[in-house]
């Protein structure tokens, strides 16, 4: 079992998208994130240098997001998703991107796509 940091609605401005106009005027991109993790030491010593920083979660996905565009948000979804689980501690991470402003010409809520990474094991 392990705990859980949880980011949601980190806001940037990208380039990213198959047409033309998505990557001249770009638009506004939303971002979700949670990383599984044990965080046990970080409660004990009320450490920050025990835990995983949420400031560096939101900044990973920002850079990302107004960094190199991509054609598809599976790629921006990927690449955040990478980059988070290469952080010491992460056991596990799920991105969400979500594109409020998608090029769709019918009513929608919302587009989302959710990349997961996983593989590490705890160290103790």
């Amino acid at each position: 079992m392990a705990d859980r940091i949880e980011l949601m609605g980190v806001e940037a401005f990208g380039y990213h998208g198959v047409y033309e106009h998505e990557k001249k005027a770009g638009q506004k991109f939303v971002v979700d994130i949670v990383v599984w993790t044990d965080f046990r030491t970080a409660a004990d010593t009320d450490r920050l240098g025990h835990t995983i920083s949420y400031v560096d979660l939101a900044k990973i996905a920002v850079d990302a997001i107004e960094g190199e565009p991509f054609d598809l948000i599976e790629t921006l979804a990927s690449r955040i998703a990478e980059r988070i689980q290469d952080i010491e501690g992460v056991l596990a991470n799920e991105v969400t991107v979500h594109k409020p402003q998608a090029p769709i010409n019918y009513p929608f809520a919302d587009v989302r796509v959710v990349a997961r990474r996983s593989g590490k094991t705890p160290t103790a």
